[in-house]
């Protein structure tokens, strides 16, 4: 029998129940989701991919109008930011380098996108960060330009042993690996009920789901043929098995 994973997106709570995974927070070089204050606070550690540091520094004082501006700023400060370095403003960078936040220029690899260093970066230099309930919020991963979001997408295939969440103000998109049977709690205070399941690098000969208003029983899914959008969460645990990887995706309330 598989492995059980279990999923649940506390990271959209103001307070987040114990005990609770080790978050880390990515940022990209997209609008900031209106909850990044809420992930910030989360996370015991926060990089910026590239330009994301341009949106912390430009919009976290619009997402909180009632704060003063530099002690805001002094306060956001990202603990590394990684990438290019052909997108983040050089007052900006230097900026937060006087605060003392890690600049990683890797500019020399041009075959990985910014969020694939950043993961990568996480995976294998951070010996402090507890890696065994690790999760990986991932800012902005959505939205904006379409072979942006594929390749962020991408990401969460290469690194498909590591929990990674893609997040945008309207949904969130993670992997669940055929490795495992899943587990997925539901926050109905804060996401659905529209969600969907979607095969991804080759077709699903047998999904089976329970907890969602259109259940799968051994069904194929592929591209070409059915796939499950526009589904209904009806239980608060919703449970998967696959014998290919899938994308779950759920849609985020607003406020």
């Amino acid at each position: 029998m598989a492995l059980k994973i279990t999923h649940a997106s506390t990271f959209l709570l103001r307070s987040i129940p114990t005990p609770s995974p080790t978050y880390a927070l990515v940022v990209l070089n997209q609008p900031l989701p209106r909850f990044t204050p809420l992930l910030w606070k989360h996370a015991q550690l926060r990089i910026c991919a590239d330009g994301g540091a341009n949106r912390v520094y430009d919009e976290l004082p619009q997402l909180l109008p009632h704060e003063n501006v530099p002690d805001l700023r002094n306060r956001y400060k990202p603990d590394i930011i990684k990438g290019d370095m052909d997108s983040v403003r050089q007052e900006v960078k230097d900026f937060y380098a006087k605060m003392g936040t890690k600049i990683v220029d890797a500019s020399d690899d041009q075959d990985t996108t910014d969020l694939h260093k950043c993961i990568a970066y996480i995976h294998d230099c951070t010996p402090n960060l507890e890696k065994s309930n690790l999760c990986i919020l991932v800012a902005g991963a959505l939205g904006g330009r379409f072979d942006h979001e594929i390749g962020n997408i991408n990401v969460l295939c290469r690194f498909s042993t590591m929990r990674i969440v893609l997040l945008s103000d309207d949904c969130l998109i993670q992997l669940l690996p055929k490795t495992h049977c899943h587990e997925i709690h539901i926050q109905s205070s804060v996401e659905g009920p529209h969600c969907g399941l979607i095969p991804i690098g080759m077709p699903s000969g047998s999904t089976t789901t329970t907890g969602l208003q259109w259940n799968l029983n051994g069904t194929e899914m592929r591209f070409g043929g059915l796939i499950s959008t526009s589904n209904i969460v009806k239980e608060e645990k919703i449970t998967v098995q696959s014998d290919s990887d899938l994308l779950w995706t759920i849609s985020i309330k607003k406020p």
